[in-house]
């Protein structure tokens, strides 16, 4: 069967705006909804924790079940995989990018490591088989393209932190389930990561994993790097292979090196004009915090440890502040609360549990449609609508997904976390 697509899968928007976030209006969304957001966040930072453990388990674990029953209801479609936003717009493509399609996965995973999970099994190996037909074998190296290949799409631009993404949840489904050959194919995919370092040593800041293969980039992004590291790191952890560890420790060195900010998070990107995109997205911190907790794990260097945390505290303070972890859409929010579990992990903090539950709490009173069970969501700058309404990307509802089932997780396993 083939799909014609209504626009070319490998024009993505430039870098720093998550794939898809358009800067300038952002920034104007930003403001329309701070007056919105104040007070709502006001409320969550001031709501103190007082269910017990097994009972917070309890109510995540039903969130995460109604987020994901609402995700297989209005972004599901056929051939196993999903739409990019919900109404599909006159303008998608009849399917998502892999990029959306790696976070409804981890969603999934998520499900699954939590307790009772073992009922999402087949769940996840649905997932897993349409995840293929994004993956082309024919370039060298191989790896996930932007979109379907033929014949349900015509491919598009290799990204490398989309492919870090399926990485990083191929190592978590081999740590879930034992399976060999996600475990291979993330080596694969680190394989490839590797391939996007830079080696002009012209260049300004010369190293770190570009953003893309895409011509119409030549980004160097905190976001291409600090995930390769993860990959590699999760991969040295499993095989003790020497190279895992050093291409890690490079990516990470580099993006720490070069996109570090004076207030101790992490810029977005560098061009090679050597002009730095500022902006300071929670998945950076989160990525970043992640790679020196592994970091830790592997070299038992305290020095990454205390890292890890520092960015941690930093991040926690900057977004708490200023009603700004509601200005980063839940995506990234996801991925840094993700890693932030990861820490805790190695250096349990009852903080870190408690802001991620505050956020869930307030997007799950204030955002969500009860009738409907999605999370309204601005279809151009990915953030949440406080107003209500009936339209939501996919990548935002599998972010919830991600979140309450996190929440539903025993400490004792974040240690399966990738």
């Amino acid at each position: 069967m083939t799909v014609e697509l209504h626009h070319q899968p490998d024009q993505r928007p430039p870098s720093g705006t998550g794939h898809d976030l358009a800067p300038k209006k952002i920034r104007t969304t930003m403001r329309l909804i701070w007056s919105a957001v104040a007070a709502v966040v006001a409320t969550m930072l001031a709501v103190p924790l007082t269910a017990s453990p097994a009972a917070a388990s309890g109510t995540a674990t039903a969130r995460a079940t109604a987020s994901y029953r609402a995700l297989q209801r209005y972004l599901a479609t056929d051939h196993g995989l999903y739409l990019e936003t919900y109404p599909r717009r006159e303008q998608d493509n009849p399917y998502s990018y892999v990029w959306p399609y790696s976070q409804a996965l981890v969603g999934t995973l998520t499900l699954a490591g939590a307790p009772g999970g073992g009922r999402y099994a087949g769940d996840v190996t649905d997932r897993l088989r349409a995840l293929e037909a994004y993956w082309n074998g024919e370039t060298d190296p191989p790896g996930y393209d932007s979109y379907l290949r033929p014949p349900l799409g015509q491919g598009g631009d290799k990204f490398y932190d989309d492919n870090e993404w399926i990485g990083l949840a191929l190592v978590q489904h081999h740590k879930q389930t034992g399976d060999k050959a996600a475990l291979a194919r993330a080596d694969q995919i680190f394989r490839l990561v590797v391939h996007g370092w830079d080696t002009d040593a012209s260049h300004p800041c010369p190293g770190g994993v570009y953003w893309t293969q895409a011509p119409w980039s030549q980004d160097r992004n905190t976001v291409s790097n600090g995930p390769g590291a993860e990959l590699g790191l999760q991969l040295y952890l499993r095989t003790r292979k020497p190279e895992y560890l050093t291409w890690a420790k490079r990516m990470f060195a580099w993006a720490d090196g070069c996109l570090r900010a004076p207030n101790g998070l992490y810029w977005d990107h560098i061009d090679l004009k050597g002009t730095i995109e500022k902006t300071q997205w929670s998945y950076n911190q989160g990525v970043m915090l992640g790679a020196a907790t592994l970091l830790y794990q592997a070299t038992g260097d305290r020095t990454y440890l205390d890292k890890a945390r520092a960015i941690a505290a930093a991040a926690i303070s900057f977004y708490s502040a200023d009603d700004r972890w509601f200005t980063q859409p839940a995506r990234f929010n996801a991925i840094f609360f993700k890693n932030l579990l990861i820490l805790d992990a190695q250096s349990p903090d009852p903080a870190y549990r408690k802001v991620i539950q505050g956020y869930a709490d307030t997007v799950w009173d204030k955002v969500r449609n009860q009738r409907t069970g999605i999370f309204p969501t601005d279809l151009d700058s990915g953030r949440f609508s406080f107003t209500g309404g009936d339209q939501v990307t996919l990548l935002e509802q599998s972010a919830m997904v991600q979140i309450y089932g996190l929440l539903a997780w025993r400490p004792r396993d974040y240690r399966l976390l990738a």
